[in-house]
């Protein structure tokens, strides 16, 4: 197969895998999990003495099989063998109830542990900044909230119990097999040793694999968000086929990397238990002949061959675990550098509140942003302007000016690298922004819809918010006309991101949202671009209605919804060209005018 180039994606993957090789001989990240544990010490405790319990009931049968064999199965008293056989049911009857005890108590501590982990990080992510979102894969984020969080609820609620219940085996059998013979413990340890190298060796090499297959579904997890939540535009330019192909290809690579980490991990299992089991069987042929000697007991040998089992089941389980326990530590240290990630937007230590009452005025001073992503391109450019408390100011200039970026900075989603925002007369830097945001109504360009009822969308900015206000919203916006039509009105499920509802529909719903919100700053990014002729007219009344002395931002493509602005700015490339009435720009003859001749001659 010809050689080819290294992709820069590939590249980074190179140099995660060489990190994860790097820090793959410690199992740290798990000590992150202690600060989730930390609230259940009582289940822990009683998960604990389950736990031992259950393991000596498992040592206490190797004494009762050494009773049973010596003295019950060599006399002559039938009692003595019944009363054997109830002891050694009883133990087992002991058993099975502690761990059952231990089963329960240990899966709800890794399910609790789990769920409150995952809301830790979801209201994490929530925080971050959508400057993080340019460059994060949102499928990979979804990823690690479900498929990593998994891999640590199989460790907390079942590995690490089975790594401690067989290490208790382990230790006990060992002491038990040294009462019973040291001499052939002797070779009991000589296994030892054999058993670790391969899990040492080869248990660096399951964790790096298993990172490398977690990468990959998470690689496959972005392409089915994309494609389904793109699946009309999908299905219209016939990429069905294309996009399956490119899907098959991320599959069979997290196929392969998936066999790899089994690989690794059959081989050392299978390693283990012929080392173990091969002990084992020379155990049965030394042991045999020292019962033919007279040396032991054959009650010992039972007991003894029971011992070796249980400390041969012990370490097999453990080096299976230990793979499990990787994997987590992998998934762990994933979801601890989400958590880590600091959101670049913040509230102040000490926050300046806003004045009362807040009039939504609006300050721009020499501003200057540059979009993450795209560091090299200036979306704002030294701008500067204000606007006063109740006044309707329109933002018009070509795709790409950076209109949108205005409204961005203002609800502050991002902060400038230069100069400063102030609302009502205080810096943006310097307010809570859950603050600023409250006193905002935004109807986006493309509305977003949830996957929940009508109500609920619209009432999704105002929780506090009563049925009949809902109602009056939706009236203000020319919902109710099609909302009453529908069989559930209100209450109307309108499926994934409003799939339900016709474009038109769904942008009335957004403005009913914001007008139920009462803000003191309105911002418009052409509201109105999805409703038909009647509809606009309409809804643009609604709109004039509650702009009305409001402090009114809007951005408009069709400059016949703004002609009525009391001032105009004129973006172009990220800079503030021109200012003014609309008939004052169409006299000053520059990029406004050519923008309105055109339009208006159509």
């Amino acid at each position: 197969m010809a050689m080819r180039e290294r992709t820069a994606e590939e590249t980074d993957d190179f140099r995660a895998e060489a990190e994860a090789r790097r820090r793959s001989k410690s199992f740290a990240p798990l000590r992150n999990l202690l600060t989730y544990l930390a609230p259940y010490k009582l289940q822990i405790f009683l998960a604990m003495v389950s736990l031992v319990l259950a393991a000596a009931t498992v040592l206490g049968i190797g004494a009762g099989l050494r009773i049973l064999v010596d003295d019950a199965f060599s006399g002559d008293d039938p009692a003595l063998l019944d009363q054997a056989v109830l002891i050694l049911l009883g133990i087992i009857v002991l058993m099975a109830v502690t761990s059952w005890a231990r089963f329960y108590l240990v899966s709800w501590i890794g399910e609790r542990v789990v769920a409150d982990l995952r809301q830790a990080v979801f209201r994490h992510v929530l925080t971050l900044s959508p400057a993080y979102f340019e460059t994060a894969k949102i499928g990979e984020v979804s990823s690690r909230i479900t498929t990593d969080t998994t891999l640590i609820q199989v460790v907390v609620g079942s590995s690490v119990s089975i790594a401690l219940r067989n290490l208790l085996l382990l230790i006990g059998g060992m002491t038990m097999l040294i009462i019973t013979s040291w001499e052939l413990t002797g070779l009991v340890l000589l296994v030892v040793p054999l058993v670790l190298v391969p899990i040492i060796f080869y248990g660096r090499k399951v964790r790096r694999l298993s990172r490398a297959s977690q990468d990959r579904v998470a690689d496959v997890s972005v392409q089915v968000d994309e494609s389904l939540s793109a699946i009309r535009t999908v299905q219209a330019f016939n990429r069905q086929a294309t996009d399956g192909d490119h899907f098959a290809d991320r599959a069979e690579t997290a196929f392969d990397a998936a066999v790899a980490r089994v690989k690794a991990r059959a081989f050392l299992t299978a390693s283990v238990i012929v080392l173990v089991f091969s002990a084992v069987s020379a155990i049965l042929w030394l042991g045999g002949r020292e019962v033919i000697a007279g040396t032991i007991s054959a009650g010992e040998l039972s007991a003894f061959v029971f011992y070796a089992a249980v400390v041969a089941a012990g370490t097999g389980a453990i080096s299976e675990v230990i793979g499990d326990l990787q994997r987590a530590a992998g998934a762990t240290e994933r979801l601890m550098e989400l958590l880590s990630t600091p959101s670049e937007i913040a509230a102040p230590a000490h926050p300046i509140a806003l004045p009362k009452p807040v009039t939504g005025t609006i300050a721009f001073d020499a501003v200057r942003f540059h979009y993450p992503s795209r560091p090299d391109f200036a979306a704002l450019n030294e701008i500067s302007f204000e606007v006063a408390a109740g006044e309707r100011v329109a933002v018009v200039g070509p795709s790409g000016a950076g209109k949108s970026t205005l409204f961005q900075l203002i609800l502050r989603f991002y902060d400038p690298e230069a100069g400063a925002i102030r609302f009502d007369g205080v810096d943006l830097r310097a307010a809570d922004p859950a603050a600023i945001r409250s006193k905002i109504g935004l109807v986006p360009q493309e509305p977003v819809i949830f996957s929940t009822t009508i109500e609920d969308n619209i009432g999704y900015g105002r929780r506090d918010a009563s049925a009949l206000e809902i109602r009056e919203a939706a009236k203000a916006a020319n919902a109710l006309e099609f909302i009453d039509d529908l069989p559930e009105g209100m209450k109307t499920f309108v499926g994934e991101k409003g799939v339900r509802l016709s474009g038109g529909q769904r942008q009335r719903i957004a403005i009913a949202r914001a007008i139920l919100k009462d803000p003191a700053l309105l911002l418009l990014d052409e509201a109105t671009s999805a409703l038909d002729a009647e509809n606009e007219r309409l809804v643009q009344a609604a709109l004039d209605d509650l702009m009305e002395d409001r402090t009114s931002l809007v951005i408009a493509h069709r400059l016949a919804t703004v002609q009525s602005a009391d001032r105009i700015l004129v973006l172009d490339k990220g800079t503030l060209v021109e200012t003014g009435t609309h008939d004052d720009l169409v006299a000053a003859g520059g990029l406004y005018a050519s923008l309105a001749a055109l339009q208006f001659s159509q």
